[in-house]
């Protein structure tokens, strides 16, 4: 079995599969507690809240086990799972992956457009969904030209339905695909990450050994995430890690200000994740006895701002331990070692194997102190791609690009000190990050210049004192048309119909033209001075109270 650094110790010679790590865990401790949904009066599931033990979670997964390979699904396979952050994700998703499926988990607030172009990438053989969205995807299905089977998970069929396609032989190992997951890319649509169970386990394991504020006890802890499964952090990271340890992860289906420290102390969280977004809310929030009244000894995350930093650790109690990492880096770097630096944008140093560079536009490593692009990249004798993602699918071209060098680059700008330390800057090129949600610029502006009211469109980052950043659409609107309230409300609509919420401008700002080259490309930095605010402009109309989540009022 191969070597993962630090994070990675062999269990028994038979782990080569995440349901192989789980099942030796249930077998080991079947009465741990494995997982926890935290009650949430009027939730679609599990509303007084619910707990299962790893033998529960066994007894559930074994028959769904069965029943997909009766019908022929195994190794080489792709199932889609819409499933949201319900505990039942979790037993289909080990079954499929002790037989070899791999799965293709989808973003709830998905749209049609947008679950189509992931189930004709994926050429998933199946998809798997909650009631409520069984004819959101059969409408996919009947516009996909490969067929696709659609399954209510919640009143699962006798027998399903076949593959196309036989199962490859031989057995699912370290190398097969465990999930596909799809991150915004700088230009275009979603890319397509393969990440193999040797990225879960070591990914796992890497978090379980960081030791120092996160020191992670076996048996002991209780992980509460809610970010969602269809993300790394809490499906392959988290989710792993408490396998390893035979330890509770705990999900409430969202995050929720008003609700975040009854869920905290209804799961008797030790460890909670965190989004930037979250820490200016919940110091927001009226004091109530529960933000004290908890067992939690640490926090991880990434985007706190500094100045709020250590408020928070002041207030509850506990620290908020910044880290880094990428769906496509599997590890994570964090600032986990007092003392900490919580007036900063410090998120670690290098260690245990994974190296760091930082580099000008043209790959020339930087001094110490300059800001640049963040290279990352596996030091060990296995090569520098080493427990990473094994390659965006059907895209070569992009994953050569990322890897040029043998280093990945992450689109990420970050300073480096003399110690070591990494300090998080910005992010490079095009991406909007709002409430932890990233966010392909191409992708919106290629929505709204399909509308026959716009002339010319560029998307950008606006500033957003809550969720970090928010989408604004820049506007030339077409000569016949008037630039108004009523013209935004339409194009914001349009979006709402074709992207998930969080997608849409929060933001549109009519201009009378865009800076462009000799080409014709917009040159976004020339649209505003540098240092000015664009939503003081008086053509800047404010519609963030206009996004909202599928089925939200």
């Amino acid at each position: 079995m191969p070597s993962g650094g630090p994070g990675w110790h062999i269990l028994t010679a038979m782990t080569r599969t995440v349901f192989d790590a789980f099942r030796a865990t249930a077998e080991a401790a079947g009465d741990h507690v494995f997982l926890c949904a935290p009650p949430a009066p009027g939730r679609a599931y599990h509303p007084d809240g619910v707990e299962m033990t790893y033998g529960q979670v066994l007894a559930s997964v074994l028959p769904l086990r069965s029943a997909y390979a009766g019908a022929g699904f195994g190794h080489g396979h792709r199932v889609a799972l819409l499933l949201e952050n319900r505990p039942e994700f979790f037993f289909h998703y080990l079954a499929l992956n002790g037989l070899g499926v791999s799965i293709v988990p989808i973003n709830p607030d998905y749209r049609h457009d947008e679950m189509l172009y992931q189930m004709d990438h994926s050429e998933a053989d199946l998809a798997v969904v909650i009631s409520a969205r069984v004819a959101d995807l059969e409408a996919v299905a009947r516009d996909r030209t490969k067929p696709l089977p659609v399954v209510d998970a919640e009143h699962f069929p006798g027998s399903l339905p076949e593959p196309m396609t036989a199962a490859h032989r031989g057995d699912p190992g370290l190398e097969t695909e465990t999930s596909l997951l799809y991150t915004s890319g700088t230009t275009g649509r979603p890319k397509g990450c393969v990440l193999t169970n040797f990225y879960y386990l070591n990914a796992g394991a890497w978090y379980r050994d960081l030791g120092g504020r996160l020191a992670i006890e076996h048996g002991r802890e209780r992980f509460l995430n809610p970010l969602p499964l269809f993300h790394m952090n809490a499906q392959a990271v988290t989710a792993t890690c408490a396998i390893l340890t035979a330890n509770c992860l705990a999900q409430p289906d969202r995050f929720s200000p008003s609700r975040w420290w009854h869920d905290v102390v209804n799961a008797k969280a030790t460890v909670i994740h965190y989004l930037g977004v979250m820490p200016p809310l919940l110091l927001n929030q009226p004091p109530i006895p529960e933000e004290r009244a908890h067992r939690v000894k640490a926090g991880l995350g990434a985007g706190v701002e500094p100045e709020l930093h250590a408020r928070f650790e002041e207030r509850f109690g506990f620290p908020l331990v910044e880290v880094w990492g990428m769906t496509e880096t599997g590890r994570i770097y964090t600032d986990n070692h007092d003392p900490r630096q919580v007036t900063t944008r410090a998120f670690g140093r290098p260690f245990g194997g994974l190296e760091a560079t930082v580099v000008d536009d043209k790959d020339a490593e930087l001094p110490r102190d300059t800001e640049g692009e963040l290279l990352v990249r596996w030091s060990g004798p296995e090569g520098p791609r080493h427990g990473f993602f094994s390659g965006y699918l059907k895209n070569a071209e992009a994953t050569a690009d990322a890897w040029r060098g043998d280093w990945f680059h992450t689109g990420d700008v970050v300073r480096q000190a003399p110690d070591g330390m990494l300090y998080f800057v910005d992010r490079k090129k095009n991406i909007i990050r709002r409430s932890g949600e990233n966010i392909a610029a191409a992708e919106v502006e290629a929505c709204l210049q399909a509308h026959d009211a716009v002339a010319q469109v560029a998307v950008l980052a606006a500033p957003d004192e809550i969720r970090e950043e928010e989408v604004m659409a820049c506007v030339v609107p077409m000569s016949s048309v008037a630039a108004d309230r009523a013209l935004a409300d339409r194009l914001q609509s349009w979006c709402l119909e074709r992207l998930a919420y969080f997608k849409a401008p929060g933001w549109v700002l009519f201009l009378d033209r865009l800076p462009t080259t000799g080409t014709q490309k917009v040159q976004k930095t020339q649209i505003f001075p540098r240092g000015e605010d664009p939503r003081r402009r008086a053509t800047a109309f404010d519609l963030r109270d206009g996004k909202r989540r599928r089925g939200s009022r």
